[in-house]
């Protein structure tokens, strides 16, 4: 039925090359994909894990457990006037 020298072998090894191709671009637009979400995800989780009683809200951002400034941090006072 097919020969190696046949004109159906040409295009069935086309196509067969094709979809390889189509199907490895579509691996590696899948693979980044997944690549970058995991890397926002990571920045995301090291930029939240500076403050500790902060967390990342998907739809406000950074937001503090307790609602205000951070309690634990003492402002130095200013200095006298003379």
């Amino acid at each position: 039925m097919y020969g190696p020298d046949g004109p159906d072998v040409f295009w069935l090894n086309f196509t067969n090359v094709a979809l390889g191709l189509v199907t490895l671009a579509c691996g590696l637009l899948i693979a980044g994909g997944v690549a970058r979400e995991l890397v926002l995800r990571w920045q995301r989780r090291a930029a939240a894990s500076a403050d500790d009683h902060a967390f990342a809200t998907p739809g406000l951002g950074v937001t503090m457990a307790d609602g205000g400034q951070r309690i634990d941090a003492r402002k130095p006072a200013p200095p006298k006037a003379r």
